[in-house]
């Protein structure tokens, strides 16, 4: 049989499928010692081991087979894939609002190949309506490729890029504001605008999805219906990310994009708002708000759009018995700003305080912020706190981690004047410090425990 046939198998793994007659793309059943698998025979990624078949199965799912385990193969029937995603017409309706969505690179609406690994993305609308066709439903929609990154790759160039695109197309008159983001650094970007495009008349949701469309289990359409609707419909004109609540298709939550923060890997319902309450629940009937305060929808266009990122500010995650040459040679580089995210209250250990004397005396901005991400930095209960206070390390309130960094960022892409970079950082512009955490701010709960194993066998799964 031609190597087109045997797409990104090598060694071991191709002399199986070569010796049993079994193509890629072919469906077969595989006798081995685990037991019999039915499904179709995918690719490999180019880079991957030689000791594995891959299968979907009829689940959807796609699962490898150990080479060692394979007694015979027998292929069933044969249909080559077609990557590409059919398109129709988006069409257009009076009376439907006018959303815009532009792209980054995440896995909204996309399809993964199997045999590179890259992911194929839907973004032309006709794609999208072809992907999700409830989309039509929803809005009139225009789409826009900014970036083609993995979200990792997202930085100051990107939140720039992004935020001129958004103040264009808010002055144009659009709707709304759709961003497909990918997950891992979309509480990054929420941060970001959230500084950069200030007084939005409306609402801004950025949008990602754990599970790539090919995927039974992807919340990428669902994510996206629901973006569509907050964009198009919400009343609540701010930078919020989008994403599942429940891991179930209920709802999808709205969180402010200075106070969320992806907390599990793989979840569905990754995304949690920190140290307060989401702004909102949606589902595809609409959004039911749960603050009783936001930044509402306008009818104008006014919106102030402040482009500005230092690449000069860092992040020190402290650990016992940090050295005081890690700050140092943050400092050595050219460092002016540095986001403490320290233990407790906001401490770090004796052994850094020369080297935070000398950050100070250089004139490096200092901030701590706090591991346990949920509280406030308190400083002047322990001499700790207080010994750092005097050597010019500023508490951040209850600022997240990250946030602190993209705002100190932010502020020193426009000034390096000590009172006013302080003035900046301590002045909430959209909730990244607040007066309170709420009763049910903070709700982490354990396994194991009857009445929670209780909640979640007779109330909510």
């Amino acid at each position: 049989m031609s190597e087109d046939f045997f797409q990104g198998y090598k060694g071991a793994a191709l002399e199986i499928l070569k010796k049993f007659n079994c193509r890629v793309w072919g469906q077969a059943t595989a006798e081995t010692s685990r037991g019999t698998f039915n499904g179709t025979i995918l690719p490999r990624a180019e880079n991957d081991d030689d000791q594995h078949i891959v299968m979907k199965i009829p689940t959807g799912y796609n699962i490898g087979i150990d080479i060692a385990t394979i007694q015979s193969m027998t292929e069933t029937g044969y249909k080559k894939a077609n990557y590409k995603i059919p398109e129709k017409e988006f069409p257009y309706t009076e009376g439907l609002p006018k959303v815009k969505l532009f792209g980054t690179g995440g896995t909204i609406a996309s399809r993964l190949d199997y045999r590179t690994g890259a992911v194929i993305p839907a973004f032309s609308p006709g794609e999208l309506y072809g992907a999700v066709p409830e989309l039509a439903d929803i809005c009139n929609l225009e789409t826009e490729k900014v970036f083609a990154v993995f979200s990792e790759n997202m930085g100051p160039k990107q939140y720039i890029a992004l935020a001129k695109a958004i103040g264009k197309e808010i002055e144009n008159g659009v709707d709304g504001i759709v961003i497909g983001h990918g997950t891992d650094t979309l509480h990054h970007t929420g941060a970001a605008l959230t500084f950069m495009v200030q007084n939005s008349p409306v609402p801004i949701v950025l949008v990602g999805s754990q599970r790539s469309s090919d995927r039974p289990s992807s919340d990428a359409a669902l994510n996206l219906m629901h973006a569509m609707t907050a964009a198009g419909h919400s009343d609540i004109a701010e930078v919020m990310v989008c994403m599942f609540g429940p891991t179930s298709d209920e709802y999808g939550l709205l969180h402010k994009g200075t106070r969320v923060r992806k907390m599990h890997s793989s979840y569905r319902s990754t995304f949690r708002t920190i140290g307060d309450t989401p702004i909102a629940r949606i589902s595809r009937k609409g959004v039911v708000p749960i603050h009783k305060e936001y930044k509402p929808r306008r009818k104008d266009r006014n919106v102030k759009i402040l482009p500005y990122f230092s690449d000069k500010v860092t992040m020190l995650y402290y650990y016992p018995g940090m050295k005081p040459d890690t700050l140092d040679a943050l400092v050595d580089a050219g460092y002016k700003g540095v986001v403490f995210v320290g233990t407790g209250l906001g401490h770090v250990n004796k052994e850094l305080y020369p080297a935070i004397e000398r950050a100070q005396a250089k004139g490096v901005h200092m901030y701590m912020t706090l591991q346990t991400l949920w509280g406030y930095v308190h400083m002047f209960v322990y001499d700790t706190g207080r010994d750092m206070m005097a050597k010019g390390i500023i508490p951040a309130g209850n600022m997240l981690p990250e946030v602190a960094w993209v705002k100190l960022s932010w502020i020193l892409g426009q000034t390096e004047e000590p009172e006013e970079v302080k003035k900046m950082m301590l002045e909430p512009i959209n909730d990244e410090i607040t007066d309170r955490e709420p009763y049910n701010g903070y709700l982490v709960y354990q396994g194991g425990i009857p009445e929670v194993e209780g909640f979640i066998r007779d109330v909510h799964k």
